[in-house]
Order: C-alpha cells, then structure tokens, then sequence
C-alpha cells in the first residue's frame, strides 16, 4: 500500500474532511497519512480506538512515536491520557489498546536503527519560549537528536511564519488553525513539506498549537530500506 508516498512532494490531510479506514482489529480505525507497506509499513497515522479495543501483542520493528490526542492510550507501560508523548524504540514490544477510548497520532519504522531511547513526555507540562529567530512562535523541545527535532510549537494569533527547515518538516496541527499553501489547517489536519522546500505559513485568529517534526525526511529512503530488510527475514 501507498499512501502520499512519493516524499519529494507537498502532501497535505485533514481530519474533518477524509474517510477514516477500519483496521484488521475490529473497533479501531485509521486516518493513513503517509504509508509505504502493508501491515508492517513506515508509516504516518491518526488511530482512533474504540472503548475496550485492543490489539493483540506485538513488536515494533522499527521503532514506534506517538501522542495521544484524545482519551487515554493503554499498554502494559501503562495509562497515558491526552497530550502524553512517547518514543518506544526498535525492538520494543506491547499490547496497546484502550479501556475508554482514544485516537492517537503515531509514527512507524522511522527511528535511527541504533536508537534504544525510551522517552514519556507530558506536553501539556512544557515551558514554551519564545523563539529569537522567527517572531510570533514559542516552542519546547520533545526529543532532539542527529536525526531529527521534534517539538511542540505556538504560533500567536496572525503571526506571519517564514522559515527553511533542514531535511524536510512535518506539522500536526493541534489547536487553532493556520494557513499555508492556499489551504486552511485546523485540528488535527497535518501537513508534510519535502527537504529543501520552505514554509511560509499564517496564523488563524486565534493562533495554533502545533506538534511538528524536522530533520527526518533526509533518512526516508535508509527507513524503507530497514523495512524491506525486516520483510525479507519475514
């Protein structure tokens, strides 16, 4: 399966207006964003657990990232309610499902092969700041390395955004709203831009508050080539 899958281009979603797809597990749906591979796939996702849907155990190869947007997300780690922040490294294993139900947005074998970090972060809990190179946004790190920067963002109200990212960015808007590209993004629309490619960006009247990813998009092609390699060993 391909999903916005040629990562040289523009790729945009938004929540409110795509057709959510039942998953092999009965009472949990998705939202696919990007998607290269069948059931084991790198892959960019919203799921949305029903109450009491769950699925059977198993191993993420290539690493797993998510945040819970709404309800609480469950596995044998265990409870993690809305804004929770979690990296489960390759190898790692679990159940996940959810007793009162939950949609979360999540990330598939797009970890550095070496990676071992296990990190919980509470979002909600962060001290935001300003940001002296791009005026009108404050930010607080999740998780940084070579690879990547992954961060939440605040962008005031009209704030007009310029910025280049290195290797390629990633945007889950969160709350409020923006504009780039002639669309207009609210809750939970995400938007993809390619290395190389800027992102000039406008603020909704009452701002935003955004999860968003750089970096990574430079280690696209090491990704599916990991996962053909684990697809070759079965």
């Amino acid at each position: 399966m391909k999903v916005n899958a040629d990562f040289q281009r523009r790729a945009a979603v938004h929540a409110r207006s795509t057709r959510w797809v039942p998953s092999p597990v009965a009472g949990v749906d998705r939202l696919m964003l990007d998607r290269v591979g069948g059931e084991r796939a790198r892959a960019t996702t919203i799921v949305r657990f029903a109450p009491n849907s769950r699925f059977s155990p198993h191993r993420h190869g290539g690493g797993e990232e998510y945040l819970v947007l709404e309800g609480v997300f469950e596995d044998e780690e265990g409870a993690f309610p809305e804004g929770r922040y979690v990296r489960n490294p390759p190898g790692s294993c679990h159940t996940p499902g959810s007793g009162p139900g939950c949609v979360i947005f999540v990330k598939l074998w797009q970890f550095a092969p070496g990676d071992r970090g296990h990190l919980v972060r509470d979002t909600g809990d962060l001290a935001l700041v300003p940001l002296a190179t791009r005026p009108g946004v404050r930010a607080a790190r999740l998780h940084e390395d070579a690879r990547e920067s992954v961060r939440i963002e605040s962008w005031e109200p009209g704030a007009r955004i310029s910025h280049r990212p290195e290797g390629g960015l990633e945007i889950l808007c969160l709350e409020g709203g923006f504009a780039e590209g002639g669309e207009s993004f609210s809750r939970w629309s995400w938007l993809r831009l390619p290395a190389g490619y800027p992102l000039n960006a406008v603020a909704g009247p009452h701002g935003c508050r955004l999860w968003v990813k750089e970096g990574h998009l430079r280690f696209v092609d090491r990704d599916l080539a990991a996962l053909a390699a684990a697809d070759g060993e079965g």
